[in-house]
């Protein structure tokens, strides 16, 4: 018997700690598990998510979004941004829903490019940077035309950003009737010459904090 349940306990501890680990969002082959523009805007590139041009302005804000959602969890992607640095822009979308009928969605975003590098900004909602890193903070960690990395971390209200390994932001949501799920969503913004690029995408979900 004692034999037994030990052999259940560390099955059960097997397993927990196996759903534990990150799970990888994109194969590195195609957009199996995602939904946009597959024809005109969102590619597979080199092993990257790829999106934008730099020698024609992209249209408009664009976003290729998870067939699943997510609640609490641990979000690391690793992107590039090149073109214009005046206005190019991109991002990833969290704790995000689509708008019907429309290519914009409404959620947090952990902004990438001009001044928003290492902010949170609430996209299509309140429309303004929820919390943001010092200037001369951000230009001591971007690297520019070259591959940065985000982790971000939803636990209940709580937010946090990193930013190539450095804290950027620590938000907590007052507004307790703003959804706490929804998908992960990778942006190429409107208005400038620029391409955007997306890879090591793996998430670790959380136990849900009330």
């Amino acid at each position: 018997m004692r034999l037994i349940l030990s052999a259940l306990l560390l099955a059960l501890s097997t397993a927990a700690t196996a759903a534990e680990k990150p799970v990888p969002l994109f194969n590195g082959k195609d957009l199996t598990g995602w939904e946009g523009d597959t024809e005109k805007t969102w590619k597979v590139e080199d092993g990257a998510i790829t999106a934008g041009s730099l020698d024609a302005v992209v249209p408009r804000n664009e976003f290729l979004c998870t067939t699943k959602t997510y609640e609490d969890f641990e979000l690391k992607v690793t992107f590039k941004l090149t073109g214009d640095k005046a206005k190019a822009n991109a991002g990833v979308q969290f704790r995000t829903k689509r708008i019907p009928k429309h290519h914009e969605v409404i959620g947090y975003q952990a902004d990438v490019g001009q001044d928003y590098w290492g902010a949170l900004y609430d996209e299509s909602r309140r429309n303004k940077i929820l919390a943001k890193p010092a200037k001369d903070v951000i230009e001591k960690l971007v690297k520019h035309d070259d591959w940065n990395e985000y982790v971000v971390r939803c636990e209940g209200p709580r937010i946090k950003l990193w930013l190539n390994g450095t804290l950027t932001v620590d938000y907590t949501e007052e507004d307790t009737k703003i959804e706490r799920s929804g998908v992960i969503a990778l942006q190429i913004h409107g208005g400038a010459k620029a391409k955007v690029y997306y890879k090591n995408i793996a998430i670790e979900e959380l136990p849900a904090k009330k």
